[in-house]
């Protein structure tokens, strides 16, 4: 790729990153003055940044300044220039970067290939890009000497370019010290075949390169890029010039003129699970057409559970605007068939996870070369991750993030497995901060969210528990005894919640909907404020005689409701038509009704009350959910209501759905957020990016999806021809925006060791039962010197030293399955074919060792 954007070409936005905002503890007045942040967290800006400032107290003068150049000073500190002239700074503020527009310049192509500059691949194969440059010069000659490029694997040809290679190299000023023939015979060889994943790769970069040219968002490639996968090549090296060209004028002539017809045989063959067929699926799932996966003899098996929304258009590439509605997972495949009819294709709409293992079982997945995870989340990577360690697959893993995409190959017996590491948690919001003490949008979103989840759809599903426990047949007859056994005061808040749906705030038309609504907004935008002043007015210090309300925490104001004020409507239209929706009632979008039904409204005063506690801390919140009212809670099982008073009552719980418009979902969370946003004197968030932070979107756009299905794709065609070297293998992270590009070799799998046995997460006891569990204690005792002092399966303890001994005599003389199933009191399904133990054990000198677990196949 070669880029050159003119003389002079404006880029905007750098990095695509949002920018960084800290809130300000202080400001000194001086020449180059230095700004504390809150030592809660760091300020995150770098040497060179600019930043304007806001809500700043005292020194009034910065606020809203020009952008200052920031010089970083250490992780809570930085330097801003000169503020000697400006007021004492007194309290507050934040600190927001503000993205600087940056000039850069390209050489024109006459010139940049006589000096080039490089953006690396890969940091292990520094010296390649320099071969490359004189390489593809000379494959430029060849063409315009011979009006084609060099044949398949020819010889002949290869030895040509490496001679115009070497003219090339003693002419240019951008020559190498040594060429590399055997590097620029192979890039010959190969030049008159292509492969679908590389130009997924290389029309990824390409077409972001174009959009950030159109645009100038995001750094451009400056100038050239260069990058191979040789890796794919087969271990021997070369390929015969007959094998590359026996499909020659076939559909996969191409394919083949860099692999041979051999390789694309066995890619016929395979027989690869598909888990998702969102984005990075169906951009697989057109790869794997490409490629002629499972064209044969083989089979692709794709699964999703998910429906297309209209959301996903921009970029789930196989869908179109009439499949909206439609199964994603039967509708990729059928999109994928109509461009390669030969391939075998069986679409699912099953969840993979513990519900499946009967459809997904040992019979499936031994049948399986492989397995591609296309997910959007992490724990179903990480349950697809076990099972393919379990059954010793490959697995090939990838994600995107906006520009940024990475890859991950995991192989049996040779790489560590992606739940071997794992990133960082993500930061949680403080309950205290999103209860009373929001400073930023996130907050008031999260509790929009968490408001949303309360209201509609955790109270409405107690409320049908209830509803099942008294009427129906006693359906769910433990709701009672499952709710009293929960943690804390959580009994009484789950029965309280019951009472208020069913029985104080249960609504017979829209009216009691509209009521309910507009008592909710009195109770969250007005009374609890009120309270909350109450008990730490604005004046307020702490015990050191600091300012109570200061640095993150916001003094609040209270909101009178106002019928006039459409965000004030925005939030009762959205609540009470949730609510009857909810009840199974009539709702109306007509305003000047929702006004009428609300001048009928009776909002009693409000008084604030001395001796509410209002926790301060997180540690103050988790003390006082520490005890439940026990009379209270008697009280309040005689007060919950009748089967004969509930009959025929509809009540459906409400599942969040950010993409439908029409459903009032993300209405409300807009009302709800910036309307407590002007409690605390945040900035309000429009629909778009509140539907971004609530809905946890994760931004995904093509280009990236492209790249990072043709490297996964990459990493596949090792796996078919068998490669087993580590260093063959690539991980891979990019980032489109900055331009980015950062492979490594997989990381081996950890080895661990008892007495002389070397073994990793691949390894296990191999045990065919059936045995008795004393048998099965002195098969490890006798055969592998191990004393088993703890055995698990899954969560149920089966066997410890500490267990009772009546206990453990009983359990000693029974089968390990008829262990199993007493102590988890589940029976086996049918097709469960073995059971995976834990162990702890002790060695011969009685120390604790660690050891593999064990599968224990039933007997048939």
């Amino acid at each position: 790729i070669f880029c050159d954007f003119g003389k002079s070409f404006r880029v905007v936005d750098t990095n695509g990153e949002q920018p960084v905002s800290a809130m300000v503890a202080s400001i000194s007045k001086d020449k180059e003055a230095v700004v504390a942040c809150l030592e809660e967290t760091r300020h995150g800006f770098e040497d060179g940044d600019y930043v304007t400032f806001s809500e700043v107290h005292g020194m009034s003068e910065i606020n809203g300044c020009p952008p200052m150049k920031v010089k970083v000073l250490g992780p809570y500190t930085f330097s801003v220039g000169d503020t000697s002239n400006f007021s004492d700074y007194v309290r507050g503020g934040v600190a927001t970067q503000v993205k600087m527009p940056k000039d850069i310049k390209f050489k024109p192509l006459e010139v940049s290939l006589e000096a080039p500059e490089f953006v690396m691949s890969d940091f292990g194969k520094m010296e390649r890009p320099a071969q490359f440059h004189l390489g593809f010069q000379a494959l430029h000659a060849f063409r315009e000497k011979h009006g084609r490029l060099p044949g398949p694997w020819n010889k002949e040809d290869a030895a040509e370019v490496v001679a115009l290679a070497k003219e090339r190299n003693a002419s240019t000023t951008a020559k190498v010290d040594e060429l590399d023939e055997k590097l620029i015979s192979l890039l010959a060889q190969v030049s008159a075949g292509s492969l679908c994943p590389m130009q997924a790769v290389i029309g990824g970069i390409a077409a972001q390169e174009l959009m950030k040219a159109c645009s100038g968002k995001f750094s451009p490639i400056q100038q050239w890029f260069y990058f191979d996968a040789l890796e794919c090549l087969p271990t021997s090296g070369e390929v015969s010039e007959e094998d590359a060209t026996a499909l020659l004028n076939t559909r996969y002539g191409a394919q083949a003129c860099v692999l041979g017809a051999e390789v694309q045989k066995k890619l016929g063959l395979q027989k690869y699970f598909l888990v998702g067929a969102g984005a990075i699926g169906c951009e697989l799932l057109k790869n794997f057409a490409m490629m002629g996966l499972g064209a044969e003899e083989g089979q692709i098996y794709i699964t999703d559970m998910d429906v297309i929304e209209r959301s996903n258009l921009n970029r789930q590439f196989l869908f179109r605007p009439w499949d909206v509605g439609k199964l994603k997972a039967s509708t990729a495949a059928a999109a994928v068939k109509k461009m390669n009819p030969k391939v075998k294709i069986t679409a699912h709409e099953n969840r993979v996870g513990p519900d499946t293992e009967h459809v997904y079982n040992d019979d499936f997945f031994e049948e399986l070369d492989g397995v591609a995870n296309a997910l959007d989340n992490v724990d179903t990577r990480i349950y697809m991750d076990r099972r393919c360690v379990y059954y010793r697959k490959p697995l090939l893993e990838s994600g995107t993030l906006g520009t940024k995409g990475n890859v991950q190959v995991v192989i049996p017996h040779l790489t560590e497995s992606y739940s071997s590491s794992q990133d960082p948690p993500e930061k949680s919001i403080p309950i205290c901060t999103l209860k009373n003490f929001p400073n930023a949008i996130e907050h008031t979103l999260q509790w929009a969210r968490d408001e949303f989840e309360g209201l509609f759809k955790q109270s409405a599903e107690n409320a049908v528990h209830y509803l099942k426990y008294v009427q129906l047949f006693q359906k769910d007859p433990r709701f009672m005894e499952k709710t009293l056994k929960l943690p804390g005061n959580q009994p009484l808040e789950v029965l309280e919640g019951v009472k208020q749906v069913l029985v104080d705030e249960r609504p017979h038309s829209f009216a009691d909907c509209v009521a309910w609504a507009r008592l909710r907004f009195q109770d969250q935008y007005n009374n609890q404020i009120r309270q909350l002043l109450f008990n730490f007015p604005k004046d307020q210090t702490t015990s050191s005689g600091a300012p109570f309300w200061s640095g993150p925490k916001r003094c609040p104001h209270h909101i009178e409701f106002d019928p006039n004020e459409p965000l004030h409507m925005d939030y009762v239209v959205a609540a009470a038509n949730l609510r009857a929706a909810m009840f199974g009632l009539p709702g109306s979008r007509d305003r000047d009704e929702v006004a009428k039904l609300l001048s009928r409204v009776h909002v009693p005063e409000f008084v604030p009350r001395s001796g509410v506690r209002i926790a301060v801390t997180d540690a103050e919140a988790q003390a006082d959910t520490g005890s439940t009212d026990v009379d209270r809670l008697s009280v309040l099982q005689q007060e919950l209501p009748s089967a004969a008073s509930l009959a025929s009552l509809p009540l459906t719980p409400l599942e969040f759905e950010k993409d439908d418009d029409s459903n009032f979902h993300m209405d409300f969370i807009v009302a709800a957020s910036n309307l407590r946003a002007a409690n605390y004197d945040i900035a309000p968030a429009d629909r778009h990016r509140s539907k971004l932070i609530a809905g946890k979107i994760i931004p995904a756009i093509a280009t990236t999806t492209s790249l990072v299905a043709g490297l996964v794709c990459l990493e596949m065609y090792k796996l078919v021809q068998g490669h087993d070297k580590l260093e063959l293998f690539k991980n891979g992270f990019v980032n489109l925006a900055l331009p980015f590009f950062g492979f490594s070799e997989p990381i081996s799998a950890p080895k661990q060791k008892y007495y002389d046995h070397e073994f990793t997460l691949w390894d296990r006891f191999e045990v065919t039962g059936e045995l008795t569990l004393k048998e099965f204690i002195s098969y490890f005792k006798d055969k592998h010197e191990l004393e088993i002092t703890m055995l698990s399966q899954g969560v149920c303890m089966l066997y410890s030293f500490f267990m009772p001994n009546s206990k453990k005599k009983e359990r000693l003389e029974q089968t390990m399955t008829e262990v199993v199933k007493n102590v988890s009191q589940k029976k086996l399904e049918p097709h469960v074919k073995a059971l995976v133990f834990e162990l702890c054990c002790n060695d011969r000198d009685g120390e604790d060792v660690e050891v593999p677990y064990v599968r224990y196949t039933l007997p048939k």
